[in-house]
C-alpha cells in the first residue's frame, strides 16, 4: 500500500517527503516498528510517542506521523534524522490530531472492514458486556453470524481471544473487524468505552446501532476523565456516529446523552413514555437460580424469562431486544436465546454447600455494587455476605463509597484484595473499612483472596448467598507489577470439592 492511500479522506496539516512511499505496516509502539512501517506518535496518559522517535528511526520506519509542532520543525528532530538516517530520511507527516488520523489510517489499511458489517456499539457505565452477549445470542439464534469485541473477550466464529481493553486500540480494532468480515461474519457487536471515544479508537466508524445502558460517575481520575461532564460527553459521542440510537429512557442522563444526536432515537425501560417497555416484572428462582420474568410491551408484545437476577438484567435484556427488533427476529428466538445467554463473571451463580448459593460478578464501582446488592435483596435468601476489595491506581473516592454500600446492604462484608497494582494493599482495605465503620454493618478483613473465599464458603448456611464482587471474568491478580493467576471459578470449585 502507498502512503498516500492511508491518508485518503484524512485531514493532516503537512506532509514532507514522497507520498508514493510503500508502507509495510502501521504501528504506534516503537518497539514493534519493522522496516517500512509508519510510526504514529501518540501522546498517551503516561507516555508520549514523540519521545521514542529515535528508536523508530533506528528500526527503519518509512514515515513518521507527528502531532507536536515543535517536534516537527525542531532542530532536535532534524539532528536525529541526520545522525540515524542521513541517506534514507523518513517521510514526515504533521497531524492536527494523531489519534484521529491513526484511526483513519487503520481503517484504510485494512480496507474499511466496518463498512462490510452491521455494526452495533454499546456504551454506558454498566451492562455493556451482558447486553453484548445477549444481542449475540439472540442474533445467532436467528441465523446471523456475529462477532463480539468486549471486556471479557473477542469472539470470531468459534475462536475466543482474551481482551486487554474493553475497546482495543484502533489498529487492533480494525484488524479484528477485517478478520470478522473475512471469516464470514455479517454483524459485529462491540462495547464502546468512554476511554476509547476519548482516545479516538472508534473514530470514523459508522455504527448502524448505538446502545446506551445507563450512566453514573466512574473513571474520573488522572489518566482517565477530568470530571463527570467529560465522561458523559465521551459516552454521548456514539450517538453522533450511529444511524439508530437505542437508549435507556429511565436513566436520568438519557436526554443529555442524546443532546446533539444525529441518529434516529428510540427508548426502552419501564416508564410509560418508553417505546419498548418491561411490564409486570416478577423476581423468582428459575431452576434454582435467582431470575426474573417480565412482559415486553410497547413496540413488541411477549413474555421473557431470564436466569439472571435483578432489575439491571431486565434493562440489559430490553436493550438487546431493542436492537434485535430491527433485525425482525422472531419472538421465540428471543425467548430461547435469553434463557441461555449467561456471561462469564456477570451474575454467575454456583450452588453452594447445604442449599446456599455463590454468585460471581464484576461489580467494581459504587453504582454496580449498589445495584447488585439491592437487586439480590429482593430474593428470599438467608444472609447476604459480600466479599470484595478495590483496585489500586484507581479513584480513591470509590473505596469509602463501596464500603458504605456493603455496610448498609450486606449482613456481613469480607474485605479482601482486588488488584492492588502498585498501591499498598493494607491501605486500600483500610480506606474501604472507613466507609463500613460509618454504617452498622459487620465486617472482617482477610487480605488473601483465596483464603477469604474459603472462609466465606465455609460459613455459608442454608439459604445464604455469598457474593464475590469485583473480579468477575478476570483470571489474574495484579500486585506490585506482577500478574498472578487467580480464577475465582476454579478456587470455588476446588473448595467445594474438598
Amino acid at each position: 500500500m502507498l502512503l498516500k492511500e492511508l491518508f485518503a479522506r484524512q485531514d493532516f496539516f503537512r506532509i514532507e517527503g514522497n507520498e508514493e512511499t510503500n508502507v509495510a505496516g502501521i504501528v504506534s509502539d516503537s518497539q514493534k516498528v519493522m522496516p517500512g512501517d509508519v510510526f504514529v506518535c501518540v501522546k498517551g496518559s503516561k507516555r508520549d510517542g514523540h519521545d521514542f522517535i529515535p528508536e523508530a528511526l533506528k528500526r527503519g520506519c518509512s514515515a513518521l506521523v507527528l502531532e507536536r509542532t515543535d517536534e516537527f520543525f525542531s532542530a532536535k528532530l532534524r539532528e536525529n534524522i541526520r545522525q540515524i538516517r542521513p541517506d534514507t530520511p523518513p517521510v514526515l507527516v504533521m497531524a492536527e490530531d494523531s489519534p484521529k488520523l491513526l484511526a483513519g489510517m487503520a481503517a484504510a489499511y485494512y480496507g474499511n472492514p466496518a463498512s462490510e458489517l452491521v455494526m452495533i456499539g454499546i456504551t454506558g457505565t454498566k451492562g455493556k458486556t451482558t447486553t453484548a452477549y445477549m444481542i449475540r445470542s439472540i442474533l445467532e439464534n436467528a441465523g446471523r453470524r456475529v462477532g463480539l469485541i468486549g471486556t471479557n473477550e473477542v469472539i470470531i466464529g468459534r475462536e475466543h481471544f482474551p481482551s486487554r481493553n474493553t475497546t482495543p486500540d484502533a489498529l487492533t480494532l480494525h484488524k479484528l473487524l477485517r478478520d470478522m468480515a473475512d471469516q464470514g461474519m455479517d454483524t459485529a457487536v462491540m462495547e464502546v468505552s468512554s476511554q476509547a471515544v476519548k482516545r479516538k479508537r472508534t473514530e470514523g466508524i459508522s455504527f448502524d446501532y448505538g446502545v446506551f445502558t445507563n450512566l453514573s460517575p466512574d473513571h474520573i481520575a488522572p489518566g482517565e476523565h477530568a470530571d463527570f461532564q467529560e465522561y458523559l460527553t465521551c459516552k454521548s459521542r456514539l450517538f453522533g456516529q450511529c444511524k439508530t440510537g437505542l437508549v435507556n429512557g429511565d436513566d436520568i442522563y438519557h436526554e443529555e446523552i442524546l443532546r446533539g444526536h444525529t441518529c434516529i432515537a428510540e427508548t426502552f425501560g419501564t416508564g410509560k413514555n418508553c417505546m419498548l417497555r418491561a411490564e409486570r416484572t416478577e423476581y423468582l428462582f428459575l431452576n434454582g437460580h435467582p431470575g426474573v420474568r417480565f412482559k415486553v410491551g410497547g413496540l413488541m408484545d411477549f413474555s421473557v424469562e431470564l436466569p439472571m437476577p435483578g432489575a439491571f438484567s431486565v434493562y440489559n435484556a430490553l436493550a438487546a431486544i431493542s436492537v434485535c427488533r430491527h433485525f425482525r427476529v422472531r419472538e421465540s428466538d428471543i425467548q430461547r436465546a435469553l434463557l441461555t445467554a449467561g456471561v462469564r463473571g456477570r451474575m454467575e451463580t454456583i450452588p453452594g454447600p447445604g442449599g446456599s448459593m455463590i454468585l460471581i460478578d464484576y461489580a467494581h464501582n459504587p453504582m454496580a455494587l449498589h445495584s447488585l446488592l439491592g437487586n439480590l435483596k429482593q430474593y428470599p435468601v438467608g444472609r447476604l455476605i459480600c466479599l470484595f476489595g478495590c483496585g489500586g491506581d484507581r479513584p480513591v473516592l470509590r473505596r469509602k463509597q463501596m464500603g458504605r454500600i456493603s455496610g448498609d446492604m450486606a449482613d456481613l462484608t469480607i474485605l479482601t484484595n482486588d488488584n492492588p497494582r502498585s498501591e499498598d494493599p493494607e491501605k486500600i482495605l483500610e480506606q474501604i473499612a472507613e466507609g463500613i465503620r460509618e454504617t452498622k454493618g459487620r465486617y472482617l478483613v482477610i487480605a488473601d483472596r483465596r483464603e477469604a473465599i474459603r472462609y466465606g464458603i465455609e460459613m455459608l448456611g442454608k439459604g445464604d448467598m455469598l457474593v464475590l464482587a469485583g473480579k468477575g471474568h478476570e483470571t489474574m491478580q495484579e500486585i506490585k507489577g506482577r500478574a498472578l493467576p487467580l480464577d475465582e471459578r476454579k478456587i470455588v470449585q476446588e473448595i467445594l470439592a474438598k
